[in-house]
C-alpha cells in the first residue's frame, strides 16, 4: 500500500510540538556546558574522565569537529543555510522522532551560532570534549550528528520499498 503523499495535521503537529522544546533543551544544555568549561577548563590542564575521554577547553573557529578551520566567513552563512534547509523540508515529516531530530539538527547549529555571534571569542565556538582519537567537539556538534543521522531513519522510513 502506497504511503501517502502528504503529512496528516495531527502527525505533523506532534513533529512540531517535539521539535520545539527539543531546540530550546539543546541549546540551553549546550550553552551551560560551554559557559562551564570556559569557566573551569579554559586555561588549565585537560581533565581526565574515562578511557580516552577528556574534558579539554578548544575554540573552534571552523566547523564542526574543528573542520573548515580558517574558513570562518563561510561558517554563519552556512549554518544559516542548514538551519533554513532543515527547517524547509521538515515541513513534509510527521511525528515524534522527526521532531526530535529536527530540534536537535537546529538546536544545536542554532547554539553554535549564538557561540559565534553573542560570545566575544571572536566568532569560535568552545569545544571541551576530546577522546583524543576524535575531533574535539561540544554538545552542540553531538546533537547536530545525532539528529542528522535520525533524520536518516525518520527519511528512510518514508522511502517507498
Amino acid at each position: 500500500m502506497a504511503e501517502p503523499t502528504t503529512v496528516d495535521r495531527p502527525s505533523r503537529r506532534a513533529m512540531v510540538l517535539t521539535a520545539i522544546p527539543v531546540i530550546g533543551l539543546a541549546i540551553a544544555v549546550d550553552q551551560a556546558t560551554k559557559s562551564w568549561a570556559l569557566h573551569h577548563l579554559a586555561g588549565r590542564s585537560p581533565r581526565h574522565v574515562a578511557w580516552t575521554l577528556q574534558l579539554d577547553f578548544s575554540l573552534n573557529s571552523g566547523m564542526a569537529f574543528s573542520l573548515g578551520r580558517g574558513a570562518g566567513g563561510l561558517v554563519v552563512p552556512l549554518a544559516i543555510a542548514v538551519v533554513a534547509l532543515v527547517l524547509v523540508t521538515s515541513r513534509s515529516l510527521a511525528g515524534p522522532l522527526a521532531g526530535v531530530a529536527v530540534g536537535l539538527v537546529v538546536g544545536g547549529a542554532v547554539s553554535n551560532l549564538v557561540d559565534r555571534l553573542a560570545r566575544s571569542q571572536g566568532g569560535a565556538v568552545i569545544d571541551f570534549i576530546d577522546f583524543q582519537w576524535w575531533p574535539i567537539f561540544n554538545l552542540a556538534d553531538a546533537s547536530i550528528v545525532v539528529g542528522g543521522l535520525a533524520l536518516a531513519l525518520v527519511a528512510s522510513r518514508r522511502s517507498p520499498g
